[in-house]
C-alpha cells in the first residue's frame, strides 16, 4: 500500500492518481495524516479492503501532480536520527564501527514537502539520504523479532546539515541545531508499507547533485538494521504513532570529500530510494545567511 499527502490531504495511490482517504471512507479516517497513523491499524485494514475493490467505493479519482504532495508524515512528535550507521560511511568519516546506535533529533520543524526550494543558510550545507521509518503503533520496550509489526511504513528523507553550525562548540557539538533550519527534512513522495518490499532490509538510496551520483548504497549495509533500531529506542523512549527514524546515511556526503564540497546557489539535489520515488530540492541563497554573531551582539 501507498499513502501520500496530496494538497494536505490523505490519499491512498491508486492506478490513475490518488483517492482521498476521508472521502472514500464516509469521514471515517482522515483528512489529516496525523489521524490516519493515530489509528493505523484500523486504517489498515479499510485500505486493504479499499484496494481490493471489497468496498463499495464510488469516488472519483484525483490525478493529482508531484508538485502538490506536501510531507507525507508533515507534524512528527518525534524525529530521531542514527549517526553512523552504514559502515563504508563511518570508514568515510575515519571513525570506528559504533557498539550502540549514535541518536540526535531533527527537530519537526525542518519538515518539509518532497519537492521545493531549499534555502541555504551557511554556505556549508550538505547531503544525507536516508531511509526514514515512520510508527504505526504506539512501541515500548519492543523485540527485536517484532519491530515491523510496529512500523506504518517507509518513506525517503533528506537529512539536510549546516556542518558549520553542527561543529558549532567544539567538544559539544550542536547536531540537532545544525541539522533542522527550515526545509532542512523534506518526507515522501509517499509511505510505503513493508510488506510492498521482497526485503525491507535491502533497499536501495541515492543521492545525486546536479544530475552527478554522490550516495548510491543499500540499507543491507547498515550496521543497526530498522528491527534493531527500533527495538534499541523503543527500550528508552515510548515511540508513538507518526514518528520518524532516520536510519542513517552512506558514504558520499560533501564533508568526506577532498577538499569537503556544500551545496550552493542553483544546484539541484535529487535523493532516490528504491520503491518509495524521488525528493527534488533547488537550492537557494537566503536573503539573510545565519550570523551567530550578528544575532548575538
Amino acid at each position: 500500500m501507498r499513502l501520500a499527502n496530496l494538497r494536505g490531504r490523505a490519499a491512498l495511490v491508486v492506478d490513475g492518481g490518488y483517492l482521498d482517504v476521508a472521502a472514500a471512507s464516509a469521514g471515517l479516517f482522515g483528512p489529516d495524516l496525523g489521524d490516519v497513523y493515530a489509528d493505523w491499524d484500523h486504517f489498515l485494514l479499510w485500505a486493504h479492503g479499499a484496494l481490493e475493490s471489497e468496498l463499495d467505493i464510488d469516488i472519483p479519482v484525483d490525478a493529482g501532480s508531484d508538485d502538490e504532495l506536501d510531507a507525507v508524515v508533515p507534524v512528527p512528535g518525534q524525529v530521531l536520527a542514527v549517526g553512523l550507521n552504514y559502515t563504508a560511511h563511518a570508514h568515510e568519516a575515519g571513525l570506528p564501527l559504533p557498539e550502540v546506535p549514535l541518536v540526535f533529533t531533527k527537530f519537526p520543524s525542518a519538515v518539509a514537502a518532497p519537492r521545493g526550494v531549499l534555502e541555504l543558510p551557511t554556505d556549508q550545507v550538505d547531503w544525507e539520504v536516508e531511509l526514514a521509518v515512520v510508527i504505526g503503533r504506539t512501541a515500548r520496550r519492543v523485540a527485536r523479532d517484532e519491530a515491523w509489526t510496529y512500523v506504518a511504513g517507509l518513506t525517503a528523507a533528506q537529512d539536510y546539515s549546516a556542518r558549520d553550525v553542527q561543529l558549532l562548540g567544539g567538544a559539544k557539538p550542536q547536531f540537532s541545531l545544525g541539522k533542522s533550519f527550515e526545509g532542512f527534512l523534506p518526507l515522501g513522495p509517499v509511505l510505503v508499507t513493508p510488506e510492498e518490499y521482497d526485503d525491507p532490509d535491502a533497499i536501495g538510496v541515492e543521492t545525486r547533485v546536479n544530475g552527478h551520483t554522490v550516495q548510491k548504497s543499500n540499507t543491507s549495509d547498515l550496521i543497526f538494521s530498522i528491527p534493531q533500531l527500533v527495538s534499541y529506542l523503543s527500550h528508552i523512549v515510548t515511540l508513538r504513532p507518526g514518528d520518524v527514524i532516520l536510519t542513517g546515511t552512506p558514504s558520499g556526503v560533501g564533508l568526506g570529500m577532498t577538499p569537503p564540497r556544500y551545496l550552493t546557489d542553483g544546484d539541484e539535489v535529487t535523493t532516490h530510494i528504491d520503491g518509495i520515488g524521488e525528493l527534488h530540492q533547488a537550492c537557494r541563497a537566503p536573503e539573510v545567511a545565519f550570523d551567530p554573531a550578528a544575532i548575538l551582539g
